[in-house]
């Protein structure tokens, strides 16, 4: 399986918290994995309904806020048709959450069938249009495939494994909205595992935790469930320590984790 790791939808400039890093713009870190039973795509960042009519499609607040760039070649579709594919060809959506900046591309892709946790799409359904919820994304009427928590056991986490996606797990990491999951992919003889918005700086998965200081309010800002937010990251520190050989994680937004992935 050969997996690529897009950017699609960079948003405001974030500074690092020590020396050595540049400040760059924060990005929407999807992946795109092609598989025997077609292209599975990772997240969808934002699309290109987002581009062409911001005002009908996100949220005034959450625009001034996030600062997106807004560029029809950031998009997922039209990176996968630079890659010489279409939309037709991804098969299967697999999502972390429902915010805007995760499955804004949704209409892009009308074919596919769309993972998510049963949690998160009743939340989004029931309390759209919000900030972070927004029905423009999903009046296509997407192939949605909800799942149900399971008793599967993935390095100790909960997870869901989709009958028609064998290398693929949704791993439940609360806090963040009602139903938020960690996407794992295998590749090979390792694990990638997507966290979503389960954290947002790569130092918060340091023994000695250093959040970012803009990260840190707007991740805080949009938890549901701040303890529970706070126990889903303190388990990802335990993975990342203890099974760093065999799972590689990373975030959505980190453009640093996003750099080392790609170069």
């Amino acid at each position: 399986m050969r997996i690529h790791h897009l950017n699609c939808g960079s948003m405001r400039s974030v500074e690092p918290t020590r020396e050595g890093l540049p400040s760059i713009p924060a990005v929407n870190h999807c992946l795109l994995a092609e598989t025997d039973h077609g292209l599975v795509l990772v997240e969808t960042g934002l699309g290109l309904g987002n581009v062409r009519d911001p005002a009908g499609t996100l949220d005034p607040s959450w625009v001034a806020q996030v600062e997106p760039a807004l560029e029809e070649e950031e998009t997922a579709i039209r990176q996968i048709e630079r890659m010489g594919f279409d939309a037709t060809d991804v098969r299967h959506v697999v999502l972390t959450h429902l915010d805007v900046d995760h499955c804004g591309g949704l209409p892009d892709f009308l074919g596919a069938a769309v993972h998510v946790l049963a949690g998160e799409l009743e939340a989004a359904l029931r309390e759209a249009p919000s900030l972070r919820y927004r029905p423009a994304h999903w009046t296509h009427g997407p192939r949605w495939r909800a799942h149900e928590s399971t008793n599967d056991r993935w390095f100790g986490f909960d997870a869901v494994r989709p009958a028609d996606l064998p290398e693929i797990r949704l791993v439940p990491l609360g806090g963040h909205s009602a139903g938020h999951a960690g996407v794992a992919v295998h590749d090979g003889d390792r694990w990638l595992l997507h966290c979503g918005d389960a954290y947002y700086y790569h130092r918060e998965l340091d023994e000695d935790p250093e959040p970012h200081p803009l990260f840190d309010v707007i991740q805080t800002r949009s938890a549901v469930d701040h303890d529970r937010r706070v126990g889903t990251q303190a388990a990802l520190r335990a993975l990342a320590r203890d099974h760093s050989a065999e799972v590689t994680l990373f975030s959505a937004h980190d453009p640093w984790e996003f750099g080392r992935l790609t170069g």
